[in-house]
């Protein structure tokens, strides 16, 4: 069978990529040799979960994309891409909008970030049925600033963004395959050179002095330098994958990961080598997941979404509402 032929070739990498949790495997689980597979990969990954769930939504169908953390009033921002609006978990846990969708007729929203020279929220918008996104800018007390259309040239889906201390914007385009360079003085969407072609761009981080950009893609993660405006593939090490990172985050040397493209999903840190180009550790912080999207940075805490169930949701229609559950956001201390 080819496709029992092409995962053994995938298992035998030993990079982490588990078939147990993808659905797209759905026609050959319940198969002797799927299984033999799935048993070896679990020899090799065994379960980890150093996470603890931190917060819990009473809402099932919010369907969360984005989350970003507000040190500044120590909340969260949530997104939702079902009822499009964003919501803010303050320190007790209790859910309340932030930015309700109704008044503005926001798109399905899903990167979220924090200006750092002003505390405003940034985020992106997409509706990935009709090819149209927003990037858009709300103040501290969730009113609408501003709201910037995508070129109209092709389909959009923008993503996930960063900010810089000096306004600049870079955003991740994943139906365009591109990554957008936003400048707030002149509103102009502008492409960033890459070395290769992305193929379906997602995660975004920016290294600590703001000269390095790093995008991940369903291939692995580029690190653009900022400074010369050339890029370089990071190379991820024997037995290790960077390929299928949904959010991605700098911390220290390292890129925190949520990877769910990769079978079945996980949260990984990855330690970099002095000039970012070489993964030197893979640290497995939680596997077996569900369906996370996005997290956020507290200090050396990671928060993510566990179970966003997205996979639920199919365009406007959420597919099967007895299946929905609330909302769960863990939390993992990072090494």
């Amino acid at each position: 069978m080819p496709a029992i032929d092409q995962l053994k070739q995938c298992v035998a990498l030993k990079e982490g990529f588990d078939p147990s949790g993808d659905n797209a495997f759905a026609v050959i689980k319940t198969s002797l040799d799927f299984r033999r597979l799935v048993e070896q990969v679990h020899r090799d990954f065994p379960a980890i979960n150093e996470s603890r769930v931190a917060f819990t939504t009473t809402d099932k169908d919010i369907i969360p994309e984005g989350l970003e953390y507000d040190p500044a009033n120590d909340s969260f921002y949530l997104s939702s891409l079902y009822h499009q609006k964003i919501l803010r978990i303050p320190h007790d846990g209790k859910v309340e909008d932030f930015a309700p969708n109704p008044k503005e007729h926001l798109l399905p929203v899903l990167g979220i970030r924090m200006d750092p020279s002003n505390g405003t929220i940034w985020s992106d918008s997409s509706d990935e049925d009709a090819g149209k996104s927003e990037l858009l800018h709300f103040d501290r007390t969730g009113r609408l600033l501003d709201r910037y259309p995508s070129p109209e040239n092709s389909k959009h889906e923008f993503n996930d963004l960063v900010v810089l201390r000096n306004g600049t914007i870079f955003l991740t385009d994943t139906i365009a395959n591109t990554v957008y360079r936003f400048d707030v003085q002149t509103d102009n969407f502008t492409p960033v050179r890459t070395s290769r072609e992305l193929l379906f761009p997602n995660g975004i981080a920016l290294a600590g002095d703001e000269d390095v950009l790093y995008v991940a893609d369903q291939l692995g993660v580029l690190r653009i330098d900022l400074k010369v405006g050339t890029s370089a593939e990071v190379d991820p090490g024997p037995h290790s994958t960077v390929a299928g990172i949904d959010g991605l985050y700098w911390h220290k040397g390292s890129l925190i990961a949520v990877q769910n493209g990769i079978g079945t999903p996980r949260v990984a840190a990855f330690r970099l080598s002095a000039d970012g180009l070489h993964v030197v550790k893979t640290t497995v912080l939680a596997n077996f997941l569900t369906t996370p999207t996005t997290g956020a940075l507290r200090g050396d805490d990671f928060y993510f979404i566990v179970n966003s169930q997205v996979d639920n949701l199919n365009g406007p229609h959420i597919l099967d509402i007895t299946k929905l559950q609330p909302v769960r956001i863990a939390v993992v201390h990072l090494p």
